[in-house]
């Protein structure tokens, strides 16, 4: 039996929708391989804790200000209660999970773990950093302006390049933390310091109108695989945090496209895995204008939420959620 601690939590504003994660994929691993342990992390403490606590959390913000039950992991060899734990199944979206720090660590103390590496995740996880990494593979990308908090800029120059509607992003987040859609120039400005609110830097990007598509990417047998793609059809105007997890869209999957645009997208979604040095599971965003499909990002550690879009693609692939975990875990451990 191999030892799984299963990483939630996190410093960023997705540590819920982490958390929700986290407990979704523990619940399905496979007990009779593993043993299973929940390691909820956040800042400097890491505690190995029990379901109930994970529940707890889950429903009362208020006890992130408490001491929460369970001992501390330690992590000079990454055990805890004497055990050691064999496997990390990272499921913190945001920082330290998906920026490659808690990548870097375990990558120090030889546990394997079911993203990339921890330079990959740092790469991808940067919109401005990935967009320039895939500038050079030819990837068709919207336009946009690269703006740190200390830059001054001109909001007519900006709307003059870029035109209207366009989009505010931190160049660091998920689940649309920060993100705007700005229609009109007098939103620029707030839109702006909203993104400056998640972190120090941002991109302002054209707008480009069309389907949005995205779908699973992973290894199986040392070769790269794809999920079945899905459609995403929200009636607010973009894919924000509540058409995520309030229930405020459809998710289509499979996609209703046209063969030759499926294979289109999943071609495309391997070459960047491939690209990119991708590992474990990624998730990739675009947006299908006409024939052209225009990449929005990657997501290096995609939400496993039960209204998530990676577990309606692996049920729609006709895998449980169990088997695709073990699948993923196999890569690195002799099951």
């Amino acid at each position: 039996m191999k030892n799984i601690a299963v990483i939630t939590g996190g410093d960023s504003s997705e540590w819920k929708v982490s958390l929700a994660s986290g407990k979704n994929v523990a619940s399905a691993l496979d007990r009779s391989l593993f043993n299973v342990y929940i390691v909820f992390l956040r800042g400097s403490s890491w505690k190995l804790i029990d379901e109930s606590v994970l529940d707890s959390l889950l429903d009362n913000n208020d006890a992130l200000e408490q001491e929460l039950p369970g001992n501390e992991v330690d992590k000079s060899d990454f055990s805890a209660d004497g055990v050691k734990f064999d496997y990390a199944m990272i499921m913190i979206h945001g920082e330290p999970g998906e920026t490659g720090q808690l990548q870097g660590y375990l990558e120090m103390m030889g546990v394997p773990f079911n993203t990339s590496s921890s330079y990959v995740c740092a790469v991808s996880f940067d919109k401005q950093s990935c967009k320039r990494f895939l500038d050079f593979a030819g990837v068709n990308l919207a336009r946009d302006l690269y703006l740190r908090r200390e830059h001054t800029y001109d909001v007519k120059e900006i709307t003059a390049t870029l035109g209207l509607p366009l989009f505010v992003k931190p160049t660091i987040g998920g689940s649309s933390f920060g993100i705007s859609k700005v229609e009109r120039e007098e939103e620029l400005v707030p839109a702006i310091n909203k993104a400056f609110e998640e972190c120090p830097a941002l991109l302002i990007e054209e707008c480009i109108s069309g389907r949005e598509l995205t779908v699973g990417v992973y290894r199986k047998d040392g070769n790269v695989c794809t999920l079945p793609v899905t459609e995403i059809v929200t009636t607010r105007g973009w894919f924000d945090y509540q058409a995520k997890y309030q229930g405020q869209s459809s998710e289509i999957c499979p996609a209703h496209i046209n063969q030759k645009t499926t294979t289109a997208v999943k071609d495309l979604s391997e070459q960047i895995y491939t690209y990119m040095g991708c590992n474990g599971l990624v998730r990739m965003d675009y947006i299908l204008r006409g024939d052209s499909i225009f990449f929005l990002e990657i997501n290096s550690t995609p939400g496993m939420t039960p209204m998530s879009l990676v577990p309606k693609q692996i049920e729609a692939a006709g895998l449980t959620l169990q088997q695709f975990l073990t699948t993923l875990i196999s890569q690195s451990l002799q099951l």
